[in-house]
């Protein structure tokens, strides 16, 4: 099994020792990726055409499966093909071996032939691609070759002595490799808009870390978890990343004493940035992200985010600037975090709904003027940092009243709290035990319905939300809960 990993325009527009740099450090974060799903993976990268070559013996569908899925998730990547490679002997020799892995898929089918060579033959691309056409053409009887629109495109690549066959290609994420670029502190509520402000981050090539604010709600932090987990495990696994836990209930308090109502909103955010800044700074992070964009909240608006800025040396960086919410729904659905983001309260429920739309500065100041800011300090101090990668592990010395187990007996109920898509995609099938489907967003509103005189195991992918999940279910008070995490996906 071969992938070849073609680079988008940002990588190879750039100077040659600029390239060679971007893509050595995107051949790493493939190794990285990849070498963890298969330790038989052969990575390379091939300066003269400027692109990564991929091979494994692990030719398996569920290997080829995984492989394929991560590739597709990792930045820099444009695009990628997979294909036979075999050692050419001559023209005809091109035709019979494109017979063999494509009769079959051209039946009833019209197609055409496309080659790149390059060395030097007693034959150019046109030659190939006319000869293996027709040879095609004549074998298969119901195939039918066409150059406007053909349901196959088949091609061929001919490096000296290689034969390169393509049988399939598939669209990356493109971007940049991420650690091309500073590391950046996303400042995260659980929403799509944060969620969607740091995926475009990673894209970018950022080391994309997380800060959230917690205001006192316990399930908020859960599903905040759960989603920057989601990103960095499926988009950004190739660098440690930090998640920052603020326990912001005492500002808030501070706050609601001595804030005017209709200057909340403002207050609140520069109080934020104060303590994002401070986080930043300590950790040596160059920038801060936040999901805003113009005009979506009434706040949100050019006079506000000069407000907040001015608090801050550092910085700020809006991505979604421009978009709107129907832009942002789509890519949160496309990069797959919607249904994180369908469950969380945001913190704009403290907020007074006749907050100002246009801050006036000496006003704010006056605010903040009897604002003790020693609690900024105390926040910054005690906030809690996890290892993204380790947010499961580091979840399990908070669930003490919460077994994992790696076996069921028959008659046990085990809940799959994974996405429809998922669970539809990879099934999970034990003879003799119940499975009930109960996607994670829907678990807390849907649990209580259920017989609470059973029990329960919570199962997903990786054992990170069915853990998170259960931390949430016993804070609500439901005791009858485990998570079921097989010993063989450990």
């Amino acid at each position: 099994m071969k992938f070849i990993v073609k680079l988008p325009f940002e990588i190879t527009l750039k100077s040659r020792p600029v390239r060679q740099r971007v893509i050595k450090i995107l051949e790493s974060n493939i190794k990285k990726i990849l070498r963890g799903l298969d330790e038989q993976i052969n990575i390379c990268l091939n300066s003269n055409r400027d692109c990564i070559e991929i091979d494994t013996e692990n030719e398996s569908s569920e290997n080829r499966l995984l492989l394929i899925t991560a590739l597709q998730c990792i930045p820099g990547i444009a695009h990628f093909v997979e294909g036979k490679y075999s050692v050419l002997v001559d023209i005809h020799d091109i035709f019979e071996k494109t017979l063999a892995v494509y009769a079959k898929i051209i039946e009833n089918k019209t197609f055409c032939v496309e080659a790149k060579k390059i060395g030097n033959h007693d034959f150019n691309s046109s030659h190939i691609e006319q000869y293996v056409a027709r040879g095609l053409n004549q074998s298969v009887e119901s195939a039918k070759v066409t150059l406007t629109k053909p349901d196959i495109t088949i091609h061929l690549t001919i490096n000296d002595k290689d034969l390169f066959i393509v049988t399939d290609q598939y669209k990356g994420l493109s971007g940049l490799p991420i650690g091309t670029q500073e590391d950046v502190l996303s400042l995260v509520s659980g929403g799509s808009d944060s969620g969607v402000a740091s995926y475009q981050m990673i894209e970018k090539g950022y080391r994309t870390h997380y800060c959230f604010f917690n205001l006192g709600d316990p399930a908020q932090e859960v599903f905040v978890k759960q989603c920057c987990y989601y990103l960095w495990n499926k988009y950004g696994s190739s660098h440690k990343v930090k998640f920052f836990s603020v326990d912001f209930k005492p500002v808030i308090i501070e706050l609601i004493g001595n804030v005017e109502h209709v200057q909340m909103s403002s207050v609140l955010k520069r109080m934020m940035i104060r303590v994002a800044e401070k986080i930043a700074v300590k950790s040596h992070i160059k920038a801060l992200i936040t999901g805003e964009d113009i005009g979506q909240v009434s706040s949100q608006t050019l006079s506000d985010f000069n407000l907040v800025e001015r608090v801050t040396d550092i910085r700020v960086l809006r991505p979604l600037i421009a978009c709107d919410k129907k832009n942002i729904t789509d890519i949160a659905r496309e990069v797959g975090i919607q249904d994180f983001t369908k469950t969380v309260n945001k913190y704009g429920r403290i907020i007074s709904k006749n907050t100002t739309i246009k801050g006036v500065m000496t006003k704010i100041e006056n605010e903040e003027g009897i604002f003790n800011f020693d609690i900024l300090d105390k926040v910054v101090s005690e906030a809690k940092v996890y290892d993204v990668g380790n947010i499961g592990q580091a979840t399990d010395t908070e669930i003490t009243a919460v077994n994992t187990v790696e076996k069921v007996v028959e008659g046990t109920i085990i809940i799959d709290i994974r996405s429809p898509e998922e669970s539809d995609r990879n099934p999970l099938k034990i003879d003799g035990i119940k499975i009930k489907k109960l996607p994670f967003y829907k678990l807390a509103t849907q649990f209580s319905k259920l017989d609470h005189s059973k029990e329960y195991f919570l199962y997903c992918d990786q054992g990170v939300m069915s853990k998170l999940q259960a931390l949430l279910l016993i804070d609500n008070g439901f005791k009858n809960v485990k998570v079921y995490r097989p010993i063989n996906e450990r």
